[in-house]
């Protein structure tokens, strides 16, 4: 890919999973805002488009050099992409959502009469682990098995949702829910800098915070811009070849 001020930032990182890393620290929005010409998520950062080329470029360099790109998630089947999500995100957040549920819990007790915010944090966070246990609940029992239904099918069957735009377009909803509860969880918590009289679980906590994002946000790519324009594709060409 020759990459201009133009190419949506979401394909970018699918031609190569290593720049997401070049965002991520820059504050782009490569997943829930994936279609975002890079000139434009640029200018919403206050960054130079040539710049963050560059830094593309380094970046790629650094994947060639390291071997750090060996998984080509886009030429994935349609339903191992999906089983493969839930084996690696779904799996983490199981794990990790209650663990920091009680690490908030706790530097809460300890530490909210000298810092008033970790009480929105963990409003914020409580609502965020609500809404993606059922959106993960919702992916496994609805949208990914009729993905793998579409990559199997020969021809058009009736979908009980009219078509997979639909669980797409809630599921997307979902994940522009979810990256506004992470912005704000960044922005109360100082971008994840603990104070100087945090103890060792705030530390903790705000380390955990800041790998819960990244992840969804390396989740939330995997999804928008790659398996559910993939389903898309799919449904569109058994309708095509029934026409």
């Amino acid at each position: 890919m020759n990459i201009t001020q133009d190419t949506p930032v979401g394909s970018i990182v699918v031609e190569r999973l290593g720049r997401a890393s070049v965002f991520e620290r820059l504050g782009i929005d490569y997943c829930c805002h994936g279609a975002t010409p890079l000139e434009k998520a640029c200018a919403e950062r206050s960054l130079d488009v040539d710049h963050v080329l560059a830094e593309i470029a380094e970046s790629d360099q650094r994947g060639v050099n390291e071997d750090v790109d060996r998984v080509d998630y886009s030429a994935m089947p349609a339903g191992d992409l999906a089983d493969q999500i839930v084996a690696t995100h779904h799996v983490y957040l199981r794990r990790e959502l209650p663990r920091l549920s009680e690490l908030i819990d706790k530097v809460v007790a300890a530490h909210s009469s000298n810092h008033p915010e970790l009480i929105e944090v963990r409003q914020t966070f409580a609502a965020l682990r609500q809404e993606l246990e059922m959106h993960l609940m919702k992916e496994e029992r609805v949208l990914f098995p009729l993905v793998k239904q579409l990559e199997a099918a020969l021809e058009p069957f009736s979908i009980h949702c009219g078509t997979v735009e639909n669980p797409i377009r809630v599921m997307e909803h979902e994940h522009d829910s979810a990256g506004s509860a992470l912005q704000r969880i960044r922005e109360l918590t100082s971008n994840y800098r603990a104070p100087d009289d945090g103890c060792a679980s705030f530390t903790a906590l705000y380390d955990g915070l800041s790998c819960l994002e990244s992840d969804l946000h390396l989740h939330i790519h995997k999804e928008n811009n790659i398996l559910f324009p993939r389903a898309a594709a799919l449904e569109s060409a058994l309708m095509a070849a029934k026409g």
